[in-house]
């Protein structure tokens, strides 16, 4: 008994958010072809954020409450250069997990919400940033606390991700078909590797977007308020 006496009921719970999150984000992104036939792509679009945001804040803020929970695994907060290493990272992870594909209107429903066929920016590194980035960021995480919930909290976002990059591609190709195939061919999922067999260059002027400058001065705020963010969540107390 004392061996596992670390597991806290806290594992569980962020395992068991995990999932419905999952099934909420990916079984909605499933439906949204049908859904959007009757009710509308806006009207959809805020359906899909009122279920799937608040869902989000309630796994960010419970990690923050429980990330020290269970067995420490390792310790190297206080090893010079780790923090800054963590930091490099996890500004790296947004830049993937927050693309100069999105449409900030789109996101919104202010304009008419749409399902692009990308092969520009970032996509040229890699057809999935967002699970480059989530995984990014679980290791920069991970690697900083060392604890077991925050590693199987990662385990859980790693997976989930995996399956949205089977389940995104299955509904491209549903969407597009023929096109989506040719943009497969030129694309890769792990990062880099259609440059390097030479299917993609690296074309820097697409960058030069103002969504980049957005992202970096995101990053730069969650810089500044993250101990505010740290002390704002300590003070909710949960029950489990």
């Amino acid at each position: 008994m004392l061996l596992i006496s670390w597991l806290t009921p806290s594992h569980f719970v962020m395992l068991g958010l995990q999932i419905v999150f999952a099934i909420a984000h990916s079984g909605g992104a499933a439906l949204r072809p049908k859904a959007e036939k009757y009710i509308g792509p806006r009207l959809y679009r805020v359906l899909f954020a009122l279920v799937s945001l608040p869902l989000a804040v309630i796994l960010i803020i419970y990690f923050f409450g429980h990330r020290y929970d269970g067995l420490q695994l390792w310790q190297v907060q206080g090893v010079p250069g780790v923090r800054e290493f963590v930091w490099l990272l996890s500004a790296i992870s947004f830049l993937f997990l927050y693309p100069a594909t999105f449409n900030l209107l789109e996101i919104a429903a202010i304009q008419k919400p749409q399902v692009h066929l990308y092969e520009t920016g970032i996509i040229r590194i890699t057809r999935h940033p967002q699970m480059v980035g989530q995984i990014i960021w679980c290791v920069a995480h991970t690697l900083w606390l060392g604890t077991t919930f925050t590693l199987v909290t990662s385990i859980g976002l790693v997976l989930h991700h995996l399956f949205g990059v089977w389940h995104g591609d299955r509904r491209l190709s549903d969407r597009y078909g023929e096109a989506f195939e040719i943009a497969k061919q030129r694309t890769s999922i792990i990062p880099f590797k259609a440059i390097i067999d030479g299917r993609q260059s690296i074309k820097w002027h697409e960058f030069l977007r103002p969504s980049y400058l957005g992202v970096a001065i995101f990053i730069a705020l969650l810089w500044l308020s993250h101990p505010l963010l740290l002390e704002a969540t300590s003070k909710i107390r949960w029950e489990i």
